[in-house]
């Protein structure tokens, strides 16, 4: 059995035993988390190209439909006219929005199954109280902190309190 499949296997189902080792439920919640920045970082790259495509739209609305104009389609680029491509683009343009309303519907979803997970599994994020007390005392200071120690932390430690 593969690394990936243990994970997996701790993420999402029972492994044959009644309870997980700490190690197998903090490989699933890292599985979780890892499909969410997947899911995330997919959304980023969508509104990208949304936003492209918007910019070429406005511009291919204000020339002449008879005016040649080239479009990328899989690394190759194609000639055409304005009338051509531009309702090409709006169409891709839509099944971009669409496509980015499906995946924000996944990442809520798979926050709030990474939230269940945590607490079914009773994950607890914790930071170190030296850390706490240095970053309460910059909060008071009204300044901000400086202290990479303090940016590091705010990540907290992963733990679980199964035994």
């Amino acid at each position: 059995m593969s690394a990936v499949d243990t994970a997996k296997k701790a993420a999402g189902g029972s492994s044959g035993k009644s309870k997980k080792s700490p190690e197998e439920t903090i490989a699933g919640f890292n599985v979780l988390r890892t499909e969410q920045r997947q899911i995330a970082s997919k959304i980023f790259e969508l509104e990208n190209d949304l936003n492209e495509h918007k910019v070429v739209i406005e511009t291919l609305k204000e020339v002449d439909g008879e005016r040649k104009c080239y479009r990328m389609i899989g690394g190759i680029l194609v000639e055409g006219n304005v009338k051509e491509i531009l309702p090409n683009l709006i169409t891709n343009s839509d099944h971009l929005k669409q496509a980015i309303e499906s995946l924000n519907t996944k990442l809520v979803e798979k926050g709030k199954e990474i939230l269940e997970y945590k607490e079914k599994n009773n994950i607890q994020f914790q930071v170190p109280e030296k850390i706490l007390e240095e970053d309460e005392s910059a909060a008071d200071s009204s300044e901000t902190s400086k202290n990479p120690a303090i940016d590091a932390a705010s990540k907290g430690v992963l733990l679980s309190d199964k035994t």
